[in-house]
């Protein structure tokens, strides 16, 4: 693959929170940071995902007494995987990670913010009608094909990816450069899904 005018770098979540130590850490999230930046420079468009949830977020465990972090609750939109309080609105755990480079992005998409909704994709909301305009935005630049890396795979990335095949852009996951958390199976499941969508697995050797 070689990018072009109409090629995207979908970078998602990479955040202090999300590293090892963070409150909701991916194993060897970390590890995708070099990768990442070294993607950057290949592609003319960057957009960056950021997690960024009010301190009372439906999503957190702690909203809802007696529930436990990965427990899954039934909200009015659906399920919901219950999480440790993760990226907080202008906390240090939602600042993007060190040493990941940022200069490069036309584009910083925020989600998570209504604390009644929680948000994994960059195109669509979890209550699966809110849109984050993202998809227009990509339209209006002429980009048709979008290339995801980041974290969580099983998780934000895979969200992002299917929801960016449901808006009809050409998907690619830069498998080295994504790392997944795998609850109960939930990395092989999403790697499944996104095969079924038609999202096709890429190394970061073969962008070039």
């Amino acid at each position: 693959m070689t990018p072009g005018s109409a090629d995207l770098l979908l970078v998602v979540d990479v955040q202090v929170d999300f590293l090892p130590g963070g409150a909701l850490p991916v194993p060897e999230g970390d590890a995708v940071i070099g990768p990442i930046n070294a993607l950057q420079h290949r592609f003319r468009h960057v957009v960056l995902m950021q997690d960024w949830h009010p301190a009372d977020h439906v999503s957190f465990a702690e909203t809802h007494p007696g529930r436990a972090p990965f427990e899954t609750v039934t909200l009015p939109y659906g399920p919901q995987v219950l999480w440790p309080r993760h990226c907080v609105q202008g906390s240090p755990g939602a600042a993007f990670a060190p040493g990941l480079a940022t200069d490069r992005a036309s584009l910083v998409v925020r989600k998570g913010l209504d604390p009644r909704v929680d948000s994994y994709s960059a195109f669509l909301e979890a209550d699966r009608t809110t849109r984050t305009g993202l998809a227009g935005a990509l339209r209006e630049r002429g980009i048709t094909r979008v290339a995801v890396c980041g974290l969580a795979t099983d998780f934000c990335v895979a969200w992002s990816a299917l929801d960016a095949r449901d808006a009809d852009f050409d998907v690619l996951v830069v498998a080295d450069a994504v790392r997944g958390i795998d609850v109960d199976g939930s990395l092989a499941r999403a790697w499944a899904r996104m095969e079924a969508a038609g999202v096709r697995r890429i190394a970061a050797a073969e962008i070039g």
